[in-house]
């Protein structure tokens, strides 16, 4: 049966449905094109939060929901700015809105938690700049300006700040969404409110000066999720606890150990160097996802290696160490003292892999690295910290440390 050639032509202008924001709008066709690519779809694969729902069983939601929650909130802040008179190219609007939608393309498995393991010092936004040149080749260069905002580089900077910066639309998504999927209510910010106050002077972005305390929320929201969830004293111990997992099952491959794991990941545990990403590094890479490494971590549960099969089984199992967090650092003695203990108790002499303390620093806010701007009516132009009416900021300018100490109970439980 004959059909029209208007017939098979695929509409490209979808509304997608999202839990946190609602309809979410694909108004440019390239942002389709990208969204239906294999790059962009390993990231349904990948997990926007790492093992936190081992803390959280809620936070399920991967690379793929957080991508697609930042392109809307871009549309929503461009759309904002052109109301308030700031002329934006229909260009301008696509390269931005495919900036932040790639934004994430370069992550690995469990996104931060293997971060530069897999591929030495590659942190993910080299691999999501290599990734875009690759996808711009494809798309015959409609990609060349996000490109450039991306690097930070376009010359009206506000675009660049809406993508990265200590307001950009990327955290404003994240924290909204992990807030969500936690369950935890202290970081919802109230996203629609900080874009409405967005504005531009000298091309460069800020904020309307009635905005301020809905900034303080956004800041203190910010950190009480760190504190609360990220840095949450199990969530720190998971991570790195598959940091270690990763690193034994490389040392056990370099001593010509055999180890069962799918072939993608076994590539990188068996490759060492990575000087420039070759093609074989980069197919590899964009077909690695969180599936092939929980795939290996539940067959190294049983793995002859006593210290990797531990390891894999407080993943599987959930079965984490003793932790205690302090403000102050354990001292040497005292890890010195654990370390011989468990070596006691499990006949090994490689205690350390099983006791130690890892730290974390938050700073709410950077005086210093791209400051927040308020303007008033006048277009008067100050930063956050020197409004006459910010309550929240004294709070927010220090950093702050904790550390955590990490035991198997076995040997905790003798004390």
């Amino acid at each position: 049966m004959y059909q029209s050639s208007l017939s098979i032509v695929q509409n490209k202008l979808k509304i997608i449905n999202d839990p946190v924001h609602g309809f979410i709008k694909i108004p440019h066709e390239i942002l389709f094109d990208v969204i239906e690519h294999p790059y962009f779809q390993r990231l349904r694969r990948i997990s926007q939060t790492g093992l936190l729902s081992l803390i959280f069983p809620g936070a399920k939601h991967t690379r793929f929901h957080h991508a697609l929650g930042a392109m809307n909130l871009m549309f929503k802040a461009l759309e904002t700015l052109k109301l308030k008179g700031i002329k934006i190219s229909k260009e301008e609007e696509e390269a931005a809105m495919l900036a932040i939608l790639l934004h994430d393309i370069g992550h690995g498995p469990f996104s931060h938690a293997l971060e530069n393991r897999l591929m030495d010092d590659w942190h993910h936004e080299k691999i999501s700049i290599l990734l875009m040149n690759r996808l711009n080749e494809e798309f015959g260069g409609k990609l060349d300006l996000a490109i450039e905002m991306f690097k930070g580089q376009y010359h009206r900077m506000f675009f660049n700040q809406l993508i990265s910066s200590q307001l950009d639309v990327d955290r404003m998504d994240y924290l909204k969404r992990d807030s969500f999927y936690t369950g935890v209510s202290e970081g919802d910010v109230n996203v629609e409110r900080i874009i409405s106050m967005m504005n531009v002077s000298e091309e460069k972005l800020v904020i309307d000066a009635k905005g301020i305390y809905s900034i303080e929320n956004y800041l203190t929201a910010r950190m009480f999720m760190y504190w609360q969830v990220y840095y949450h004293k199990t969530a720190a111990l998971a991570e790195h606890v598959l940091v270690q997992i990763l690193n034994r099952a490389k040392y056990l491959v370099s001593q010509n150990l055999e180890l069962d794991a799918p072939s993608n990941l076994k590539y990188f545990l068996v490759k060492n160097k990575f000087d420039e990403a070759t093609e074989e590094d980069v197919r590899r890479f964009t077909l690695l996802d969180d599936m092939d490494v929980f795939q290996a971590i539940k067959e190294w549960t049983e793995n002859p290696d006593f210290i990797l099969a531990r390891l894999c089984r407080i993943v599987i199992y959930r079965d984490f160490p003793k932790s205690i967090i302090s403000s102050k650092p354990f001292c040497e003695e005292f890890l010195k003292q654990n370390i011989e203990k468990v070596n006691q108790y499990f006949h090994i002499n490689s205690g350390e892999e099983l006791v130690g303390q890892i730290s974390r620093t938050l700073l709410p806010y950077d005086t210093e690295k791209q400051p927040i701007y308020l303007m008033d009516k006048t277009g008067n132009k100050f930063k956050l910290e020197e409004s006459e009416n910010q309550i929240l900021f004294g709070c927010m300018e220090n950093a702050t440390q904790k550390y955590i100490f990490y035991c198997p109970r076995e040997v905790w439980d003798l004390k």
